[in-house]
């Protein structure tokens, strides 16, 4: 049962059952513990309103509340107490004369609010307060597990994956990666062969670019056991992984030989057979946006180009001879920093 002592100058109530043994901040799963401590007005009715409240938030899991009249000196917000390895967290809220906590930092809870109230204060279990939180990095992941995923990532492929089919690759990748990753539905039928060998680039890439042209993605999650990935379907409000970077080293360093003068003479190919062979000269891979392409009705097996002989850079050619067949190139690189070229549509997706 509840325990209550009505004081000339002061009120306490407490949550702790008979014997104190709830008096404790309750644990979370992270080993981190809570505590709420709520004052208000000592005024007649004040007994009935804070009993209420305690119970609303027992029933929405909220154990450890202490409520107390203001004695004019309440630092109301986070205190933060014990040590890295027993951290106590005590909260103090004001239970206003409106019938609402009020805690700094977490905003205004109403009676309906209190498993709201509930999910802050896990929240804060499990993440500390908002002030010592290390600030994500992409995908609402900590730096360092976005560091983690990263380096995972980069890990090199190292098979082809050229008339793979798209389940039997993402399976084979996912097996040489450290973190854990789930497959949410099926990828494909079997009949959907994957047309790159992507044997040169990273995990990563190379999932993003299995996954694209079946409207799938990669996303890492957070969790509390550590970062995971999620193969799913993709959505238009989702942030999911992306296929290759920007570079942050100059474009002439990371493949020179694309800068380099030559003589180049085009004479009617398609605009296929002029990617594969620029692709073997620099030995570097070049990767198709199939969703562009097919939305645009491009083919470049099906576009033939030209250019009259001339001196110049496989760059300036390309760009000229991937124009007449509507499309455009990038220098983009992998987890590992392994430059490759993206081909996409002149019109955006």
């Amino acid at each position: 049962m509840l325990r209550f002592m009505l004081l000339p100058s002061l009120l306490l109530l407490s949550s702790a059952l008979a014997g104190g043994a709830a008096e404790k901040p309750f644990a979370t799963a992270g080993g981190a513990k809570v505590q709420l401590e709520l004052v208000g007005d000592a005024q007649q009715g004040a007994v009935m309103a804070f009993q209420d409240w305690l119970r609303v938030l027992r029933e929405a899991g909220i154990q450890n509340v202490r409520l107390r009249a203001a004695g004019g000196s309440e630092k109301l917000g986070i205190d933060v107490r014990g040590s890295e390895q027993s951290r106590v967290y005590v909260v103090t809220g004001l239970l206003s004369g409106r019938d609402e906590i009020v805690i700094p930092g977490a905003g205004r809870f109403h009676r309906g609010d209190a498993k709201r109230l509930a999910a802050w204060l896990d929240d804060l279990a499990e993440h500390g307060p908002p002030d010592r939180r290390e600030p994500p990095a992409a995908f609402g992941l900590p730096a360092k597990q976005f560091d983690e995923v990263r380096r995972d990532l980069a890990r090199p492929l190292g098979f082809s994956t050229k008339d793979m089919t798209r389940a039997e690759a993402v399976e084979k990748i996912g097996q040489q990666l450290r973190l854990p990753l789930a497959v949410e539905g099926p990828l494909a039928d079997g009949e959907d062969k994957i047309e790159e060998d992507l044997s040169g680039l990273s995990c990563g890439t190379a999932l993003a670019c299995i996954l694209r042209p079946v409207g799938y993605s990669l996303t890492p999650r957070k969790g509390a056991a550590g970062p995971s990935y999620a193969v799913a379907k993709a959505r238009l409000d989702q942030e999911v992984w992306p296929i290759g970077w920007p570079p942050e080293k100059p474009q002439g360093e990371l493949l020179p030989a694309l800068f380099e003068l030559r003589n180049v003479n085009v004479q009617n190919v398609t605009a296929a057979r002029v990617m594969e062979a620029v692709g073997k000269q620099l030995q570097v891979p070049i990767l198709l946006d199939h969703n562009a392409l097919a939305r645009h009705g491009v083919d470049p097996a099906k576009s033939n180009v030209a250019l009259p002989q001339q001196r110049t850079s496989y760059s300036l050619a390309l760009r000229k001879l991937l124009f007449q067949a509507r499309l455009k190139f990038e220098i983009r690189v992998d987890e590992a920093g392994t430059p490759f070229l993206w081909v996409t549509t002149v019109k955006p997706v």
